[in-house]
């Protein structure tokens, strides 16, 4: 175990020594033995021993010591009013963290102060705003594994829970695959494991947290669930889901200050009144929805097509963080918005209906400017309602949090206004479901004053006239006030003293000061409260009876107020699932003015969507790339045209003609058109698909052991086994990490399969120039290119799509585009201009007996050997036929080389 974890050894061994706080910490850190314990001591969280040690070094603090009669132990603090800043730089460094928090006030205990964990941060457990991207969610996962039914393999169940915001999801499948995509679409920051499921599907940024597995069992999950959930077996489909919510409730009970599940033993089992408390304290009141999902309902997206098109995170290491899809469409006002999106984008339709009634909202809202531009307003003033009735439910909200409530339910009659008369379907149900909490804002209309301090518990937050004997107590404290202020003039007229003062400190009250000077004009009846060096501070019978009522209201209207702050917390606590209902309203409505906005504003046109009828229909007219047409000053546009009898396209052309980019395009316009977005195109027509596949650009695992060649044909091998008839298939420069002909080999074979055995729509692009006259062979197969032309050595680029295969590879007029040196491009030219002096491009045309020289002797055929030459020589018949495959017309110079020096070893040997 990590020096930092568990019980401090130092401390262990003389337990029953140590003082009461010391024992404390050392039982906290026992039972949570997986964190570091931030342990409260007055205004500071701090740590000792080992993890003492850890965090100064760590978080660069200083490193002190604490001395008892047991010993001195290294000591380190944080202060607790900046907590969440050195809480994220313990959880980056892999920590999880347990914060221990004073739970008695000290004035009210004549012992040690008790302490307990009110909360475990871990990755993917975490409420603070400070630590959580606003525009997305934040998943904890669980994985278990269900029983195999006969001559069936075990279910896998992912259940996902973003403890911020209440969304929890679950689904299940046979297929590890399966699963291992759906982790990649959420991409959980933070997972447990059930026994024998596998946790090397899990990306290597998500913490595997080990945890007790006895709550993977399927009796005690059912009853986790049972607590939330009525019903829960029809709710979702197998056992393993319901292993994998219910483990995942008690990890989240946990995390908020339950106890460990482990601890309890084996006897809780049987010991349900216990478990139930405990359950109870940690309960998660604002988790109201289990979501059930079949991935087939959603066009499937894997780790590798999520990366390649560059929905969240840019390929380039140092690329912009805008240079993303969800970068140009996210014109949200909202956090919820933005997460809303986001899972749009993640789990894009299939439904035609479904994408159809998006496209009609995103019209409507694009035809309306006006009512689009004033909804975006309106849509900024609304607060994250799904964090903050999370903290609400938790008891964690203060009188801020309550009033952002209140400012957003002010919002929502102009928004509902602005959507009264809407045409399309979507948005009359948006209107309608948008429940303007009447009740719920005029309780905190009338509770909570308009601009409430932080602090809960030293008053300030409850507004007048909203409850009778609050009001009582601050005009008693009001009125002793009053008191007080006339209090110095009257004595000063009553002694004579000019100089005399009242004033108030919080350890010795009211007094009366006069300096040493005035003290013999001091009435009898002063009586001395504090000497000073230059003064003396009195207090009279009167001014100490009527401070007891001023402080003694004070006190009490302080306490009344948190009672009633608490009361009403808890009161819109109960109002949970209509604030969840109306923060799914807003969120829908600020993605769907998000999308309209970009299609406006970039001039997207509508998508037509057909019916999934069983042919594939991928039409676009002048399609653009969402993400690089914001990039650059100019984009030429392109079509696409595929169909059932045409789904096979062999791209060529040089490099930076605009393959790889061209082929993204159309993947996300497809993308775009099934989240129910306009698409950067003239005119689409679009049958949606159920998965986009992409093998696109070099990479590899240094890591796992595997070379780029080996990630590619991994990659391969994925697309060959699930893409279908209705999936979109993206390959770029195949086979490109062997040799020439195994290259070639693979990518024959592999265009072969997918045309003759797969059907999916496929765009290919290569430098293997061969593979073009498979359209000659293939149905439906067909050959694209871009345009280039060559002036005085030098390439221009024209970026347009032409029907036909490219003249060449244009390999060293690129190089000198890129800026490679010119020593190294005339070296090229010159080994180029050798491979044709040697007559390679020839050598197909002696082997056919052509005269191309009249002084060149005839080439003859040879029964044993296959080909003779001139010079009487004679070529095996496997390399002749080699050779008379090669199109060297459209070989890159360094892929004629590479073949050159291969035949000639061939014939050496």
């Amino acid at each position: 175990m990590d020096s930092a974890l568990g019980p401090p050894e130092a401390m262990a061994e003389k337990r029953d020594e140590l003082t009461p706080m010391m024992a404390q910490y050392h039982d906290l850190c026992a039972r949570y033995d997986d964190a570091i314990v931030l342990f409260q001591v007055g205004d500071f969280y701090e740590t000792f021993c080992g993890a003492a040690e850890r965090t100064a070094r760590l978080l660069e603090i200083a490193l002190t010591s604490r001395e008892d009669s047991t010993g001195e132990y290294p000591m380190a603090g944080i202060p607790i009013d900046n907590a969440e800043s050195y809480i994220e730089e313990l959880l980056e460094a892999g920590y999880r963290v347990a914060v221990a928090d004073q739970v008695e006030e000290p004035g009210e205990t004549s012992g040690v102060v008790e302490r307990a964990v009110t909360r475990v941060i871990t990755p993917g457990t975490l409420t603070e705003d400070e630590l959580l991207a606003s525009d997305d969610n934040n998943f904890v996962a669980a994985v278990a594994r269900g029983d195999a039914s006969p001559g069936e393999d075990a279910p896998l169940a992912l259940a996902l829970l973003d403890v911020s915001t209440g969304d929890f999801l679950a689904t299940s499948s046979t297929s590890r695959e399966s699963i291992a995509d759906e982790v990649s679409r959420f991409a959980p920051a933070e997972a447990v494991v059930g026994p024998a499921a596998p946790d090397d599907l899990l990306p290597a940024d998500c913490m595997v947290t080990p945890y007790d597995e006895a709550v993977f069992d399927r009796e005690r999950a059912g009853e986790k669930l049972s607590r939330y959930f009525r019903n829960p077996d029809a709710l979702l489909a197998s056992d393993a889901e319901i292993r994998a919510c219910g483990a995942l409730l008690s990890y989240a009970e946990y995390v908020r200050g339950g106890a460990h599940e482990g601890e309890r033993g084996e006897t809780d089992a049987d010991d349900a009144s216990e478990d139930e408390a405990t359950s109870d304290d940690a309960h998660l009141e604002y988790l109201t929805h289990l979501t059930r999902y079949d991935p087939r309902e959603y066009l499937l997206l894997d780790a590798v097509a999520l990366r390649s098109l560059e929905l969240f995170e840019p390929r380039a290491v140092d690329g912009r963080d805008d240079a993303t899809l969800v970068g140009v469409l996210d014109e949200t006002a909202s956090a919820l918005g933005g997460r809303k999106l986001r899972d749009w984008l993640r789990r894009p339709l299939l439904e035609p209906d479904r994408i159809e009634a998006r496209l009609d909202a995103v019209e409507e809202l694009t035809s309306a400017v006006r009512t689009r531009e004033r909804l975006h307003e309106h849509l900024r003033d609304v607060y994250d309602l799904e964090r903050l009735i999370g903290r609400i439910s938790r008891e964690r909200a203060n009188a801020r949090d309550l009033r952002s409530l209140r400012d957003t339910l002010a919002v929502v009659p102009d928004v509902r206004e602005e959507l009264a008369d809407a045409d399309c379907d979507r948005l009359e149900r948006l209107h309608d479901d948008l429940d303007p909490l009447v009740d719920v804002r005029e309780l905190l209309d009338d509770a909570i004053v308009s601009d409430p301090p932080i602090e809960i518990t030293e008053g300030g937050i409850i507004a007048e006239d909203y409850d009778e004997d609050l009001d009582t107590l601050r005009r008693t404290a009001r009125d002793g006030k009053q008191w007080i202020d006339e209090l110095e003039e009257r004595e000063r007229e009553r002694t004579g003293i000019g100089s005399l003062k009242v004033g108030y400190n919080s350890v010795h009250g009211y007094y009366i000061e006069v300096t040493n000077p005035n003290l013999e004009s001091v009435p009898e009846d002063y009586q001395r409260r504090q000497t000073l060096k230059n003064s003396e501070r009195f207090v009279t019978p009167e001014l100490k009876e009527r401070e007891d009522e001023i402080v003694g209201a004070e006190e009490r209207a302080d306490e009344r107020e948190y009672e009633l702050f608490r009361d009403v917390r808890r009161e819109i606590g109960d109002e949970v699932e209509r604030v969840q209902g109306l923060a799914e309203a807003l969120a829908t409505l600020d993605a769907l003015v998000s999308l309209a906005t970009a299609a406006a504003q970039y001039d997207y046109c509508r998508p037509e969507i057909l019916e999934r009828d069983g042919s594939q229909t991928l039409e676009i007219e002048g399609g653009r790339h969402p993400v690089v047409e914001r990039t650059q000053e100019s984009f030429v546009p392109n079509d696409a045209r595929f169909a059932s009898d045409r789904r096979l396209a062999v791209i060529t052309g040089p490099n930076m003609s605009g393959k790889s980019t061209y082929m993204r395009q159309v993947a996300q316009i497809v993308l775009l058109a099934q989240v129910g977005s306009f698409v950067p195109a003239s005119a689409a027509r679009i049958t949606p698909v159920d998965r986009i596949f992409t093998r696109v650009g070099a990479s590899d695992d240094i890591a796992g052991g595997r070379s780029t060649f080996m990630v590619e044909m991994d990659e391969l091998a994925t697309i060959l086994q699930e893409a279908d008839e209705h999936s979109l298939v993206l390959l770029d420069e195949v086979g490109r990490g062997t040799s020439t002909a195994d290259g070639m080999a693979i990518a024959q074979a592999i265009t072969e399969h997918l045309h003759d055995r797969v059907g999916a729509t496929t765009l290919f692009a290569t430098h293997h120039h061969p593979l073009t006259d498979l359209a000659d062979d293939l149905a439906a197969a067909f050959t694209l290119h871009f345009e280039v032309d060559q002036e005085d050595d030098e390439v221009v680029f024209h970026h347009e799509i032409a029907a036909g295969a490219a003249t060449g590879s244009y390999g060293v007029e690129v190089a000198t585009a890129a800026g490679v040196p010119e020593s190294v491009v005339e070296r090229s030219r010159e080994l180029v201009a050798d491979a044709d002096d040697e007559g390679l491009e020839s050598i197909d045309e002696e082997a056919t007996n052509v005269d191309t020289d009249s002084s060149t002797a005839p080439t003859h055929e040879t029964e044993a050997t296959g080909t003779a030459t001139a010079d009487g020589g004679d070529i095996p018949a496997d390399v002749a036929a080699e050779l008379r495959a090669l199109d060297l017309a459209h070989l890159t110079p360094v892929e004629a080389l590479t073949e050159l020096d291969r035949l000639k070893r061939s014939l050496e040997e």
